[in-house]
């Protein structure tokens, strides 16, 4: 046990225990995703998948997952950037989900902007606001 006296020992932190960083930081994980798809088109996610093998027992694999786009183009060249978070865009003002970017010379540098943002905690309301939306109240028994 000489050995030990020098180590530092704590309770082991689970991550969990602030959810607003939580979101915070999946938001920018999947924004990043999202540069890297603008980036480059045949960009696929790579994910860690239990797959049933030839001999029918199970296989732990890399699969490809293929990203869906956050943006669309409109007729005139303008792109319609959403940002999205539990499944749904995030409204940024009453009734508008979308950033509007020039061009996609410009959607990189909108990108980069947003997840600054995301980084800096401004969008923490709006995620808050995002996640109490999606709640869904208990039924109440009946007696």
């Amino acid at each position: 046990m000489k050995g030990l006296k020098g180590l530092t020992f704590r309770t082991i932190n689970k991550g969990r225990e602030n959810p607003t960083l939580v979101r915070r930081a999946k938001l920018a994980r999947r924004l990043e995703q999202q540069k890297a798809l603008a980036l480059d088109p045949t960009y696929t996610l790579t994910v860690t998948k239990w797959v049933k093998g030839e001999g029918g027992g199970k296989e732990l694999r890399q699969v490809s997952k293929r990203l869906s786009p956050w943006w669309r183009e409109d007729v005139l060249g303008n792109i319609a950037l959403t940002v999205r978070a539990g499944g749904r865009p995030i409204e940024f003002e009453k009734g508008k989900t979308a950033i509007v970017v020039p061009g996609m010379d410009q959607l990189v540098p909108t990108i980069d902007t947003v997840l600054a943002a995301v980084r800096a905690g401004e969008l923490d309301e709006l995620l808050t606001q995002q996640i109490k939306a999606r709640e869904v109240p208990k039924a109440k028994r009946a007696a």
